[in-house]
């Protein structure tokens, strides 16, 4: 062990000698020890909820998604669909035309987000742990078309998948009335389909309707025009790949974006918080380790005759400066270490456990969801480092510039 930490590790637990620079000291330590399991558990949590996210994606929105780059529909051509198809590593590809639309059921209106998708649809099993009663089944026999509803449409329409004599009806408005009058039933187009299904994913989807394709162009008044080419890779494919042949083949008038380019705005906006949250956290250590530059500064005041035999005896500067920050080293890298314990081990137990629940109603999880990243620890641990450093440079100088002259009586 070098000569100044083994000085120091002498000073540090000789405070429990001493009560008021101890009582510093040890504050210091506490601050530190509960500002690291506060980074670790805050950032671990912003993890899980980034993790999380991305689970309620893959639950719904494909991996590659076409739109056009200007405007909200486009042509649909064989020739589009077949060169897509062909594409290695794409296993299906579904055609969506999506719009708002009001639906009416029993006397009730509700304003949905229609989503007409074809046939590829109740392939895809995405949605199949979000389902809540019923099929996902859009086509029956006979050509019966089926509605599948979100569990908020549902509860704000009172929707019984058991009564199919209540027709659930979808009004969009037609495309040749120049004005749109609300009180006349002639200006909206209307079709009638059977609830045959509910799900449930986040409250942020509470407001889809699924439908046959071929309804959503009756109800729109429109033909071949697509919202979006949903596309679901086989499970060797590479989506860089993928999404690299696809950029060349469509050209620049269709925008191709994989699953988080899709919900960009809300990882970036995680992001953004984790890192506001990081600065905090970090101010707050700061805070908490100033203790330690005030313990410094009295343990220097306390030490000024040892540190004048240790210059008598030969010792540099340099060594008394080290001897100091050595001391502020150990006061925060215990508490530290202390506190990076304790945050590994509450996310442990979150994790296996569900110790502390969201309070809200979804269809993956239930407690807040955690995961524990290396990188959080590092930069938590760099962070104390650094703030170490500078709380105890200070009082390290001033007990390096004493002169063991100044100490004489």
């Amino acid at each position: 062990m070098d000569l100044s930490y083994r000085v120091a590790l002498r000073y540090f637990l000789s405070y429990r000698k001493r009560s008021f620079i101890s009582v510093i000291a040890l504050i210091a330590m506490i601050g530190i020890g509960v500002g690291a399991m506060s980074m670790v558990v805050v950032l671990s949590v912003f993890n899980g909820m980034e993790d999380l996210n991305r689970q309620i994606f893959k639950s719904f929105d494909p991996d590659i998604r076409v739109s056009p780059a200007e405007g909200r529909k486009f042509k649909m051509s064989d020739s589009l669909l077949t060169a897509i198809r062909k594409t290695n590593g794409v296993s299906f590809v579904t055609q969506v035309l999506e719009d708002n639309a009001l639906a009416s059921y029993d006397g009730q209106q509700v304003l949905v987000r229609l989503k007409g998708v074809d046939s590829t649809f109740q392939y895809r099993r995405q949605m199949d742990t979000t389902l809540l009663e019923g099929s996902l089944k859009l086509t029956g026999p006979n050509g019966t078309r089926f509605a599948l509803i979100s569990d908020g449409i549902r509860n704000a329409l009172s929707v019984s998948l058991r009564d199919t004599f209540i027709p659930f009806e979808l009004w969009y408005p037609r495309s040749d009335r120049k004005t749109l009058n609300f009180n006349n039933a002639e200006a909206f187009n209307q079709v009638s389909v059977i609830p045959g299904g509910t799900f449930f994913i986040e409250s942020r989807y509470d407001d889809f309707v699924f439908v046959p394709i071929e309804v959503a162009e009756s109800l729109m008044g429109l033909q071949n025009e697509r919202s979006a080419l949903e596309i679901i890779l086989t499970d060797d494919a590479s989506e860089t790949g993928v999404m690299r042949q696809l950029r060349s083949t469509l050209g620049a008038g269709f925008t191709v974006l994989n699953r988080d380019e899709q919900n960009a705005d809300l990882l970036r906006a995680i992001k953004v918080e984790k890192l506001f949250v990081t600065v905090t956290l970090s101010l707050i250590i700061l805070v908490a380790a100033i203790n330690i530059f005030f313990s410094l500064s009295m343990l220097t005041i306390e030490k000024k005759g040892d540190t004048a035999i240790l210059f008598a005896m030969g010792a540099q500067p340099s060594l008394i400066r080290r001897i100091f920050i050595a001391v502020g080293n150990i006061v925060a890298f215990t508490g530290a270490g202390i506190g990076l314990a304790a945050g590994i081990a509450v996310c442990w137990a979150q994790k296996k456990y569900g110790l502390v629940s969201m309070g809200m109603k979804t269809a993956l999880v239930d407690a807040y969801p955690v995961q524990l990243q290396w990188g959080d620890i590092f930069l938590t641990a760099v962070v104390i480092i650094l703030i170490t450093i500078v709380v105890s440079f200070v009082p390290a100088i001033k007990a390096a510039r004493q002169t063991p002259y100044a100490f004489k009586s």
